[in-house]
């Protein structure tokens, strides 16, 4: 069974961007556009604030038609951040996430941040392991070694 931690070192860049709380909505989401991502962490420190993401901008922002440029990142964030452990299995993960129709999950660990999977990397592994049962299953059909 693959875990948060499988998928976490899967990734080809398991970097996680985050903004303060202070930061205003504008470079936020200039920031996601930069690093082709969907969500930020919020941060003080070490201390997560809250994640805001593309959605939170064209809901909070755009829709109840507030400036981008003058709203800070805290007006806008959700928090508190739901989050997962490292070896929380990819199924728990993606009910997690449909369940409360997040897009992206932290991952930590006795409190300390070990990466950052989205529903996308959730989708690509059990598409994966799929694809693995599926050929696994012809060699057996077909009488051939895997």
């Amino acid at each position: 069974m693959t875990t948060a931690a499988d998928i976490l070192q899967s990734k080809p860049d398991a970097t996680v961007h985050s903004v303060t709380p202070e930061t205003s909505m504008f470079q936020a989401i200039t920031l996601m556009a930069e690093k082709n991502i969907g969500a930020l962490l919020v941060a003080e420190g070490e201390t997560i604030r809250g994640i805001v993401s593309e959605r939170d901008y064209a809901r909070k922002i755009i829709l109840a038609g507030r400036s981008s440029r003058e709203t800070p990142v805290r007006d806008v964030m959700t928090s508190p951040v739901m989050y997962v452990g490292p070896a929380t299995s990819t199924q728990e993960c993606m009910a997690l996430m449909t369940g409360k129709r997040l897009r992206h999950l932290p991952v930590m660990e006795n409190g300390k941040l070990l990466g950052m999977i989205s529903i996308g990397d959730l989708v690509k592994d059990i598409i994966s392991e799929q694809s693995f049962m599926i050929e696994q299953l012809q060699h057996y059909i077909s009488g051939r070694p895997a």
